[in-house]
């Protein structure tokens, strides 16, 4: 699906919520989506939006909850997309689409969860019916997300001789970014004898290279680009996949990830080239994630990646700065929206570690070979 058609520099993003990322939030789902959502539309300058939309894997508050909490009497378009990161990006394209065909004048999208306190991912049940055939890998050691990308991770590193100093560059140059972001989770630094001391959970995955479990919400507004000509412009988004990390049973390559897939058609929609992409929000759920998806963007070549990392190429002052405000690693993981909402931040001037004439933001999000890129520009 491409942004291109119809949509492209006609939605704007027009308010930004979110609630102070916690490992325990003592609250419900709801209470942390309203919270967010009233933040976005109070930015927007809004009371309520005309549609809401949103995406979850069966953890959040469902849409018609949070529209009577929002104290609305009747509610237009809305929908509950089922999905984790792969729709942290694509969900900007059906606001858009909406917004665009006249069908709503303005558009709530959240995410909430208690991804921490309450539901966590790494916990898989043997069952019948949808998801069955889990229990033919989970004797193999594939009990979650984590393992899963462990495996494609060894993999990659091995095809790319990066080692645990560039995934320690990672995870350390996100830390860094987190120091001056008072949301993030984890604002510590992390030397690479004390990474390399940590837990690995799964090789080559340890403890700091795996992104946080939060409990959280995160609210956008998108509307009309007529209705707000300085907000930050929805121009492309691109959603798709194919064989690869998602399905190793049947891929030629387990360390294809979505950005493979992706970036090609992603830029033909936007009419851009990886040179115009001034700050990238990667979604770095694993850090050997963050130099694959610089390669498959075209912002790095593989045999560059080694240096680069090593010279925090990826710094918010360096040559392709990635998540100034720490991404999903250290600032928080609100399946992906949180990077969104700090391109909208970077773009209009205000973002965590401001990267200076920021004008293009490239936004990714997926859960495996699966996922889907958006290019953001400001007004």
């Amino acid at each position: 699906m491409s942004g291109r058609q119809g949509f492209s520099g006609r939605a704007a993003v027009a308010g930004v919520g979110m609630t102070v990322p916690s490992r325990e939030s003592g609250r419900t789902p709801l209470a942390l989506a309203a919270e967010a959502s009233r933040t976005a539309l109070a930015d927007a300058g809004l009371d309520r939006p005309d549609a809401i939309l949103t995406y979850h894997l069966g953890d959040s508050a469902p849409v018609l909850y949070l529209a009577r909490e929002l104290g609305m009497r009747e509610i237009g378009w809305h929908n509950e997309i089922h999905g984790g990161g792969t729709q942290s990006a694509s969900v900007l394209a059906d606001a858009a689409m909406l917004v665009t065909a006249g069908l709503a004048r303005s558009v709530l999208v959240y995410r909430a969860l208690n991804g921490r306190s309450g539901r966590r991912m790494n916990a898989l049940g043997l069952r019948l019916g949808d998801g069955a055939e889990e229990q033919f890998t989970h004797p193999y050691g594939m009990a979650g997300p984590v393992h899963q990308f462990a495996l494609a991770g060894q993999r990659y590193l091995y095809d790319t001789g990066l080692g645990d100093a560039h995934t320690h560059a990672v995870v350390a140059q996100s830390r860094a970014h987190a120091a001056a972001n008072p949301r993030a989770l984890r604002r510590d630094p992390l030397s690479l004898a004390a990474y390399r001391d940590d837990v690995m959970v799964a090789e080559p995955l340890r403890r700091s290279d795996c992104c946080q479990e939060t409990d959280g919400a995160c609210a956008l507004v998108v509307v009309p680009a007529a209705d707000a000509p300085d907000a930050p412009r929805v121009h492309a988004v691109v959603r798709g996949g194919g064989p690869g990390a998602s399905t190793m049973d049947t891929a030629d390559d387990v360390t294809r990830i979505f950005s493979g897939h992706l970036a090609a058609p992603l830029y033909a929609a936007a009419g851009m080239t990886p040179r115009d992409v001034d700050v990238a929000l990667l979604y770095d759920a694993y850090t050997w994630l963050v130099p694959r998806q610089l390669e498959d963007f075209g912002l790095v070549d593989r045999p560059d990646l080694g240096g680069f990392l090593l010279d925090r190429g990826h710094a918010a002052t360096g040559p392709v700065p990635v998540n100034p405000h720490g991404g999903l690693l250290s600032e928080g993981y609100v399946h992906g929206l949180n990077n969104v909402a700090e391109a909208v931040r970077q773009l209009r001037g205000t973002g965590v570690n401001q990267v200076p004439g920021a004008g293009v933001a490239l936004c990714a999000g997926f859960g495996g070979s699966y996922g889907s890129a958006a290019v953001l520009t400001a007004a």
